[in-house]
């Protein structure tokens, strides 16, 4: 078995590595786009305050156009060249490790959109996250490293030929979606138990080990790789993991039993805004189908999906509140920090939240390569924040060891888990996944 061992450990690499790049990727695109911005405003300031008052309207108009550009060429990735790769792909993994044939699912031309898609969707400031698509892209990884043949490039190499059968490569492509959770949430048990709980329908002891390898290599790879490297340039340091770039929260242990009564209010709303979620989305996108339909031509029909991908874009210039303005990975931070108990008022965090939920209800199910965690996380973070924060108006800030825990940031990370899990009716694994992201 040692072959299959070094196939899972080269899957388990090469999906690291993919999480890295498409990390970097994203994020030297959203800082070029604000350093765009700046370098604007600071040549207005310069001429005069005049100019400077009167450009604002300008830089939020090169704002836009940016956003615009990057979500029509992430829509236009997935519509013209990969229909396969909208929107996350994982509905299409868990149907064809269930015995459904997608045709067009596993070639090369589904992984380049899919990539293209997903960066570019992520960077523009849509309600998305890259961890849909990445469960995509790695088990892609793991169909095409393992199979080793390519019919639209014309290869075919003569190793490794025994695992070209259907249970082996079913396999290797549920290792493959398991490593991809592993790399953007950097938890192996996470993705291990993700692929038992939601994706695999076949299973045994040997390839839960074998995932979990899988999963263990991936996760070391793009933390190695994270470690030296930021924006694609080196820092020095190499392989010496920082504390301080993970988001530290062992000190959660110390809870007064007084925060099992806001936590059990938090999984009920959280299981309540879930369903009116899964709902709403389940309506919007048969509605969306049944306009789509009514469209005889195809090529109108492909440049309104586009359009339908753009108008999410344009709400967020009009609500250009601070929380919506950032990547929803530092937003997620900015809401889980302790300590920072009146750093956002009532008005800026119901704002957030009133937008956040419909516009990613919008966008889920649109055509762009996107995942759903991102948008759970933070919408369950800024109403948790909100729960937390009535609290404290209620109680004052706590200093002593047995108030502490009214914290806002608290309540934000047990919110942002009762959503996530309301959605995915997902519970182990969205456990350990929160457990690995908060320590």
């Amino acid at each position: 078995e040692w072959d299959r061992w070094l196939l899972m450990g080269l899957i388990g690499t090469a999906v690291g590595m993919l999480g890295f790049l498409i990390h970097q990727i994203i994020d030297s695109l959203i800082k070029l786009k604000w350093d765009l911005v700046e370098n604007y405003l600071q040549v207005s300031k310069r001429k005069s305050m005049a100019s400077f008052d009167g450009n604002i309207h300008m830089t939020w108009m090169c704002v836009l156009g940016l956003g615009l550009a990057m979500v029509v060429l992430s829509s236009g990735s997935v519509l013209f060249i990969c229909p396969a790769g909208s929107p996350s792909g994982l509905p299409e993994i868990i149907g064809y490790l269930n015995g459904t044939s997608i045709q067009h699912l596993f070639n090369i031309k589904t992984f380049l959109g899919t990539f293209v898609s997903c960066v570019l969707a992520v960077a523009s400031g849509l309600f998305c996250g890259p961890e849909g698509p990445m469960i995509h892209l790695g088990a892609l990884l793991g169909c095409g490293l393992s199979q080793l043949q390519s019919d639209t490039l014309g290869i075919h190499l003569p190793i490794f030929t025994r695992f070209r059968n259907s249970a082996d490569k079913r396999s290797f492509i549920t290792a493959g979606a398991g490593a991809g959770v592993a790399s953007v949430f950097r938890a192996p048990i996470g993705g291990l138990l993700f692929t038992l709980e939601e994706v695999s329908s076949f299973w045994d002891i040997r390839l839960a080990w074998q995932t979990f390898f899988c999963c263990l290599m991936a996760t070391f790879t793009t933390d190695l790789l994270s470690s030296s490297l930021y924006g694609f340039v080196y820092r020095g340091h190499f392989g010496f993991f920082e504390a301080e770039k993970r988001i530290i929260f062992w000190n959660l242990l110390d809870v007064n039993v007084l925060a099992f009564i806001p936590t059990i209010l938090l999984g009920m709303l959280g299981g309540l805004l879930g369903a009116l979620f899964v709902s709403l989305n389940i309506k919007i996108n048969k509605l969306r189908m049944q306009f789509f339909n009514l469209i005889p031509k195809l090529s109108l029909r492909k440049t309104i999906k586009l359009m339908f991908c753009i108008s999410p874009c344009l709400f967020l210039c009009v609500a250009a509140a601070t929380l919506l303005m950032e990547n929803g990975k530092q937003g997620i931070t900015y809401l889980f920090k302790r300590g920072t108990h009146e750093e956002f008022g009532y008005t800026s965090l119901c704002t957030a939240l009133a937008f956040y939920f419909i516009l990613s209800c919008w966008t889920a199910g649109s055509a762009v390569a996107s995942g759903l965690v991102i948008p759970m996380l933070y919408t369950g973070a800024l109403y948790g924040r909100i729960i937390g924060l009535i609290l404290v108006s209620i109680f004052g800030v706590q200093t002593n060891e047995y108030g502490a825990w009214i914290d806002p940031g608290l309540f934000a990370a047990i919110g942002a888990a009762s959503f996530f899990s309301g959605v995915s009716r997902l519970t182990i694994s969205l456990t350990v996944i929160m457990v690995s992201m908060l320590s």
